[in-house]
């Protein structure tokens, strides 16, 4: 089982490596069309951020409006309270105040969830704007990401090209080897040619050792000559 176990664990690694290699070249040769995808997908999350953030405003602007009239009317009953209590009405004035107390529960109530929808709203504006900024510099950084990712693939062809090229030097070494070997062949075959015909002596040799002879005889002449004429 270990052996089985071992073939498919390795079977899968080279089946992932085939699907990373072929991943990486899509998303190489896509490069350009995916970054721009990717400026357009962040416009489409600003757009629903600003939905969203047209929902939590509209939300908050309801629930400030409710308690603002709450507010509203608590300071009217107040003030029909002082008028009674002007007007020596006391009874009347108790029941402006019911109605005031009433208003202040609603304030009471709407505070936290008015309070919260701002915080809401205010949090939204801010992760907008923060989208906002992040699509202005990527749109004005993907020319520069483009250009970037050509002279890239550049380099890399020059560098795959120099590779090749270190390969097929290595096959003029091994080229210039066997050249190499013919010519020690060649010289051992002339040596041993050489020494196959020094064995013998040959015509040409016999004929120049007769002309040394020759040459000897004469300097001998040239000296008797000498000799005679008294020099």
């Amino acid at each position: 089982m270990g052996f089985f176990s071992n073939i498919f664990s390795r079977s899968s690694r080279v089946v992932r490596g085939q699907l990373n290699t072929g991943m990486d070249a899509i998303e190489d040769a896509t490069f350009e069309s995916t970054l721009r995808q990717t400026v357009r997908d962040m416009k489409t999350e600003l757009n629903q951020l600003i939905r969203t953030s047209a929902d939590a405003m509209s939300n908050y602007n309801r629930l400030e409006s409710e308690y603002q009239k709450y507010v509203r009317q608590s300071e009217e009953w107040k003030e029909r309270a002082k008028q009674a209590i002007e007007a020596g009405r006391e009874e009347l004035a108790k029941k402006a105040l019911v109605q005031k107390s009433e208003a202040d529960k609603q304030i009471q109530s709407l505070q936290s969830s008015v309070d919260s929808a701002h915080e809401t709203s205010d949090k939204l504006k801010s992760r907008m704007n923060q989208i906002k900024q992040k699509i202005s510099e990527a749109e004005r950084n993907a020319a520069t990401l483009i250009a970037r990712k050509n002279a890239a693939r550049a380099q890399k062809k020059v560098a795959a090209a120099l590779a090749g090229l270190s390969e097929s030097e290595n096959a003029f070494s091994a080229l210039s080897k066997f050249e190499e070997s013919v010519a020690r062949e060649e010289a051992q075959a002339a040596a041993f040619e050489e020494l196959a015909s020094g064995s013998e002596p040959s015509d040409s040799d016999l004929i120049k050792e007769f002309d040394e002879l020759g040459a000897v005889g004469v300097d001998d002449e040239l000296a008797a000559l000498k000799k005679e004429m008294g020099q």
